[in-house]
């Protein structure tokens, strides 16, 4: 059986995320695609975030938090408005996708898609952690997809 996978044709795993999604730029969320998706898989969730906003920030950087996703979802395009699925607040306190925009130096980005057994019963607007508390014990597959970006 193949392991979920999540790849953006904008950028490989563990490279460079172009400019243009950087959140001082076009701020737009880069392509996404989805392949592998378990057959069991109710629903995806997506978070974007940046582990190394804590030094800067004081705590991990939400830039992205989509939930109720369908799981026959195989590309998320560029500049998504999440048509279908149900978006949470991202640390800049938006209900959408909010770019890279890091203070000091390259930091590392994380695009975490889950393939969840259930839908998520969440109001828009709810945050990474509740998201995370909501799919504790509904999670059938995870995958990575990692980008760096520099200021």
């Amino acid at each position: 059986m193949a392991q979920l996978q999540l790849v953006s044709p904008a950028f490989e795993d563990g490279e460079s995320i172009p400019r243009e999604y950087g959140y001082t730029e076009r701020n737009v969320n880069p392509p996404l695609e989805i392949d592998a998706v378990p057959d069991d898989a109710a629903s995806l969730a997506l978070i974007v975030d940046d582990p190394d906003a804590v030094e800067p920030a004081g705590k991990v950087w939400d830039h992205w938090v989509v939930w109720n996703i369908d799981p026959d979802t195989e590309t998320i395009p560029e500049d998504s408005d999440a048509t279908n699925a149900v978006e949470g607040h991202n640390d800049y306190r938006e209900r959408r996708y909010g770019g890279p925009n890091p203070p000091d130096r390259k930091h590392s980005y994380r695009f975490r898609l889950y393939a969840l057994g259930q839908q998520v019963d969440l109001d828009a607007g709810a945050t990474k952690d509740s998201l995370l508390d909501a799919i504790q014990g509904h999670v059938v597959d995870e995958t990575q997809l990692e980008g760096t970006y520099a200021p």
